[in-house]
């Protein structure tokens, strides 16, 4: 008990009030419930596309302790990069306003497809990582180095990027 609430019970005890209890008058006692009808508007339900599209910037990289942390081969779902990997690796960083965590529709290990970079990285993607919290609605796909100087290191914007729903598989019961 703090030393507030003692003083206040102290100076100011708590009173009882004793006084005969009520009765009710003869007709509200003899009332019976009936039932009510209530009109209530039900709002109509908007039927969710079965692949959410969200426009975004895309970029290239790969992992080197500039372009990421101190640990660059290992992912934040903890997943590890492979030494020869490539862009046919097909994982996708994503900014953090995308992710389940921070409110966005994704989740990591999620398969989305990627439209609108090149014919050599347009796809389907797993995520893997996450980029870096001052990025907002932009994706980041893996490459390798050399992949880059060759021409595929770039930004571009206006990139549609699918949630692929996964597919259902048959079984008896």
């Amino acid at each position: 008990m703090s030393i507030a609430l003692f003083l206040l019970t102290f100076l100011f005890p708590p009173r009882t009030i004793s006084s005969p209890a009520l009765a009710l008058p003869s007709t509200v006692a003899s009332l019976s419930p009936r039932a009510v009808a209530v009109a209530v508007p039900v709002p109509a339900v908007k039927k969710l596309p079965k692949t959410l599209s969200y426009t975004v910037t895309a970029t290239t990289y790969w992992p080197e302790p500039g372009q990421t942390d101190d640990a660059p081969m290992e992912t934040a779902d903890g997943s590890i990069i492979p030494t020869r990997h490539s862009s046919r690796t097909r994982w996708l960083a994503v900014s953090r306003d995308l992710l389940e965590g921070w409110g966005g529709p994704f989740r990591y290990g999620e398969t989305v497809q990627v439209r609108g970079i090149s014919e050599a990285l347009d796809g389907d993607y797993i995520i893997h990582d996450t980029m870096n919290r001052r990025h907002r609605h932009c994706v980041d796909v893996l490459v390798n180095e050399r992949e880059c100087k060759a021409g595929l290191e770039g930004r571009w914007s206006k990139i549609k990027l699918s949630k692929i729903t996964p597919k259902q598989i048959w079984q008896a019961s």
